[in-house]
């Protein structure tokens, strides 16, 4: 069990008498609670507010579940939705990076590695080697349920913003191109998927939603 003496659990340890496997566990349980307060840009369909990182990893594995049926290649389900479900669990500790903040992005990948390495090993060796490797797959893309799990990470905060009529779409600097570049990974799992985004595009470029950047 980790010394970390700012781990959520030590505010209220854990029964002396539970084995040490059970105790990291419920640890890393505990910890990864912190999830729910890190802020995405994305605004809610259903509400006034933006969207928690744990909401959002809801989201993608209901939607994997869901349009399986659309991935280019034949996908795992089940291990697509566990990827979904820990890729953003490092954000915990290295932030929210959005997407059309560039400036953000430029230690994104240094960030991540460092509290990739601090949070999993949390939990017992086993464990902290099966959640590692499959966020070194998601960020990798180099299985078709990597591929397909970026995809519908993409294509969930496009819905967001087609809800509210622009929303991350207004960022300074973003145009329709720019949509189309940081979300072309969609392509990579599902043409019929970046066909859609396609659609949502140009239509609200027609809206005025978006810029066109013409």
């Amino acid at each position: 069990m980790s010394s970390d003496e700012h781990l959520l659990v030590q505010q209220n340890p854990l029964p002396a008498a539970l084995s040490n496997r059970l105790a990291d566990q419920l640890s890393f349980i505990i910890e990864v609670d912190r999830l729910k307060t890190v802020l995405r840009a994305s605004p809610l369909a259903a509400a006034d507010r933006r969207e928690n990182d744990a909401e959002h990893s809801w989201h993608l594995a209901l939607m994997v579940m869901l349009l399986s049926d659309y991935a280019d290649e034949r996908i795992d389900v089940g291990h697509t939705m566990r990827l979904v479900v820990i890729h953003d669990l490092v954000e915990i500790y290295a932030g929210d990076t959005p997407l059309y903040d560039t400036a953000a992005a430029a230690d994104q990948q240094e960030r991540e590695e460092a509290a990739a390495d601090r949070l999993f090993r949390l939990l017992p060796v086993d464990q902290a080697r099966w959640i590692r490797a499959l966020w070194d797959e998601f960020e990798a893309r180099r299985t078709p349920e990597a591929r397909f799990a970026k995809a519908i990470d993409r294509l969930q905060p496009i819905l967001l913003n087609w809800m509210a009529r622009g929303g991350t779409w207004n960022t300074p600097g973003v145009t329709a191109e720019v949509v189309r570049a940081r979300t072309s990974g969609i392509k990579d799992g599902s043409r019929q998927l970046w066909d859609a985004v396609h659609s949502m595009i140009e239509d609200g470029i027609r809206a005025g939603w978006i810029k066109s950047g013409e």
